[in-house]
């Protein structure tokens, strides 16, 4: 029989937002080709709900669809004032999740974590929500332990995403506890994203790079990037800049907003990925050639940045035919 989803609509629900949940879902099936889940999309009391996209959708089921799932999705609402500035929640939304069942698994999305913590349902969990909004989120609700910089959370029961298109991520987490990898991947691959995100994988604000040019940091970047597998220093790097270490740094992190000792070893991990992705080199050579030198500091550099190991990565997004090495 198939595991029972309700996606409840609320007023200001985000379009795509709300389609993830059965776009990803619909795309597991058994070995016969049958469903796994079946997806059912509801609002309070069966009306058509306003979106946050200046348009209504049309719903087939009213709140009671929530009674009988095993799973219930809150797909993500605009943030009212009153939620933002207090924390608070429809009284209708916050007495029908605390109505449910403690064997029916909660999922949110994006903002609507706001709406599980003002339900009480947060209480003593870690949950994360939109980046922009977690320092207002922890500030509301003390009891949660927010987690700013991961894609999705499973805390057991309660499971909540970041922004937007980290819910793919989460629902095809989601198939693959249920189901196992082979099915999520190709749910994953069905639906044309990639098969696993890592949800302690942290999510970066990035600084964007400035275009090369002949003054400041950018001709020294583009000489690094050509000898990552060399062991570079700071003088090093100053010297090509013509610069003190001192002015080297400074003007470093104006231009690009991060160090020059992170910015390294960011592009060295990116260059690692990008070997274990395409090649079937065995990861302390993929250390040395992206200038880790081992694949100790490899690790725990990928671990740091990304939470996940290089044999992990390469299991995960690997081309199907290349021959992994150990």
């Amino acid at each position: 029989m198939p595991h029972r989803v309700a996606v409840l609509a609320l007023d200001g629900v985000m379009p795509f937002d709300l389609g993830i949940p059965t776009r990803v879902l619909s795309e597991a099936w058994d070995a016969d080709g049958a469903p796994h889940y079946e997806i059912v999309i509801c609002s309070l009391d069966g009306a058509p709900v306003r979106t946050n996209a200046g348009f209504s959708i049309s719903v087939d089921h009213d709140r009671s669809a929530l009674a009988g799932a095993d799973t219930v999705v809150i797909a993500t609402q605009e943030p009212s004032a009153a939620m933002l500035a207090n924390g608070s929640a429809d009284p209708l939304v916050v007495e029908v999740l605390r109505s449910l069942p403690p064997s029916t698994r909660v999922v949110s999305t994006c903002t609507s974590a706001f709406v599980l913590a003002a339900a009480g349902l947060l209480d003593g969990r870690a949950a994360t929500t939109h980046w922009t909004l977690t320092d207002r989120f922890a500030a509301l609700f003390p009891s949660v332990e927010v987690r700013p910089d991961v894609l999705f959370v499973d805390a057991g029961r309660v499971l909540t995403s970041a922004g937007a298109a980290a819910g793919i991520d989460l629902f095809v987490h989601i198939v693959r506890s249920d189901h196992g990898a082979a099915v999520a991947n190709d749910a994953a691959r069905r639906c044309v994203v990639a098969p696993w995100r890592d949800g302690g994988q942290a999510q970066f604000i990035a600084h964007p790079t400035p275009p090369e040019s002949s003054l400041g940091t950018g001709p020294t970047r583009a000489w690094a990037l050509g000898r990552l597998h060399l062991p570079l220093t700071l003088a090093e790097l100053a010297s090509h800049a013509a610069m003190g270490k001192r002015t080297f740094s400074r003007r470093f992190v104006a231009e690009v907003g991060v160090t020059p000792l992170q910015w390294l070893i960011a592009q060295r991990v990116d260059r690692a990925r990008t070997l274990l992705e395409s090649s079937d080199l065995p990861v302390e050579r993929i250390a040395t050639e992206a200038g880790f030198g081992s694949a100790t500091l490899l690790r725990q550099h990928m671990h740091a940045i990304m939470g996940i190991t290089p044999q992990h990565y390469r299991r995960t997004f690997q081309a199907p035919d290349a021959v992994p090495a150990p």
